[in-house]
């Protein structure tokens, strides 16, 4: 598969489940895709609680999706949110992300409308702590 055609799909599938995403209070809509190591793409929504720290977001919920079925490692990255600015993992997302991809996973964010931007894993997360910091 190509790399724009794979991009493309992560985008659709992004924007696909974002119209599902529970997000009453914030009212901010988020979508996530990502591709497995076996070439399955896996999405999730964010999903707020009315206890506000009980919510997750859609990368989290992604990559659950992703455990759920099998996966293990994620090779791409897909992110839509409408917002002025192209909407990134927050922080603890970029973490999470961390644990199955590496500096070099591409992040493709994107809106209602299709692509707006793409940055790496390492760009978004310089310096990061992951899985091979920690004795075998």
């Amino acid at each position: 598969m190509s790399k724009n055609v794979e991009r493309d799909a992560l985008i659709a599938a992004a924007q696909a489940v974002r119209v599902h995403a529970h997000a009453p209070y914030s009212r901010f809509a988020v979508g996530a895709a990502v591709l497995d190591e076996q070439g399955r793409i896996h999405a999730g929504c964010n999903v707020e609680n009315a206890a506000y720290p009980q919510g997750w977001c859609a990368e989290a919920s992604a990559l659950a999706v992703m455990v759920a079925a099998g996966g293990r490692r994620v090779l791409a990255v897909a992110v839509c949110g409408v917002a002025d600015q192209p909407v990134t993992p927050c922080g603890g997302c970029r973490q999470k992300l961390r644990e199955f991809a590496a500096d070099d996973c591409p992040v493709v964010l994107a809106d209602m409308t299709g692509h707006r931007a793409s940055f790496t894993l390492g760009a978004l997360l310089p310096h990061s702590f992951g899985p091979e910091h920690l004795p075998t």
